[in-house]
C-alpha cells in the first residue's frame, strides 16, 4: 500500500485502518507529517525517500546555526512519538514503512557534525559529497541495525518504538560522520 487509503479495499487486513476522507483535520495533518510531507508514499524505497527529502531541508540549519538545529531536532524527535504513534494507528499497523518522520529526525541528526565543524556552509562540490556521504551513512545504520539499533527495533513499540531506532540510527551515522571530518 503506498498511497492514502481511500477506500474499504485499500485498509489492512485487519480493517483497523481509518480511510483518509474520514479522518479529521488534527488527523490529517498527523498523517501528512508522518509520512513525511508524503515522501513515505514513494512507492519504491519510502524511507529512503523520506531520507532524502531532508536533505533539502540543509540550508534550513545553515540559516539557524548548529544549537538551534539541535533545538529543532530535539523538538521534531519529541513530537514524532506521537506522530508516528498516532500515525500508525490510522494506518492500523506498528511501523509501517511509510512512516518517515523517524527518518526525517535521523537523517537530520547526521548533517549536525557537518554543521558544527564549519562544513556546512556553501555548496560547492565537496559540500554537497559530504551531503551524500551523510546521506549514506545514516542509511546504512538505519538499514542494518547493529546492536542495540536493532534490539530497540525489535523490542519498543508504539510512536517511541518507531523513533528511538531511528534516532539511534542517526547518532551512530553522525559518530561516523563526524570521524570522517575530522
Amino acid at each position: 500500500m503506498t498511497e492514502l487509503p481511500t477506500s474499504k479495499k485499500d485498509i489492512s487486513p485487519t480493517g483497523t485502518a481509518v480511510l483518509f476522507k474520514e479522518m479529521n483535520v488534527l488527523d490529517k495533518l498527523c498523517y501528512f507529517l508522518g509520512v513525511g510531507l508524503g515522501s513515505g508514499l514513494s512507492p519504491k524505497a519510502p524511507g529512503t525517500a523520506g531520507s532524502f527529502l531532508v536533505l533539502f531541508f540543509a540550508p534550513l540549519w545553515i540559516y539557524l546555526g548548529t544549537y538551534p538545529s539541535l533545538g529543532v531536532i530535539a523538538i521534531a524527535a519529541v513530537i514524532g512519538i506521537p506522530i508516528c504513534g498516532r500515525t500508525a494507528q490510522l494506518m492500523g499497523v506498528h511501523d509501517d514503512g511509510r512512516i518517515v518522520w523517524d527518518e526525517f529526525v535521523g537523517q537530520s541528526m547526521v548533517l549536525m557534525p557537518m554543521l558544527a565543524l564549519g562544513k556546512l556552509t556553501a555548496f560547492d562540490g565537496m559540500t554537497l559529497i559530504n551531503i551524500l556521504i551523510a546521506f549514506g551513512l545514516f542509511r546504512l545504520f538505519d538499514i542494518w541495525k547493529p546492536w542495540p539499533i536493532r534490539y530497540f527495533d525489535r523490542n519498543v513499540h508504539g510512536g517511541f518504538g518507531i523513533m528511538v531506532d531511528d534516532i539511534l540510527a542517526g547518532l551512530f551515522a553522525a559518530l561516523a560522520m563526524w570521524g570522517y571530518l575530522v
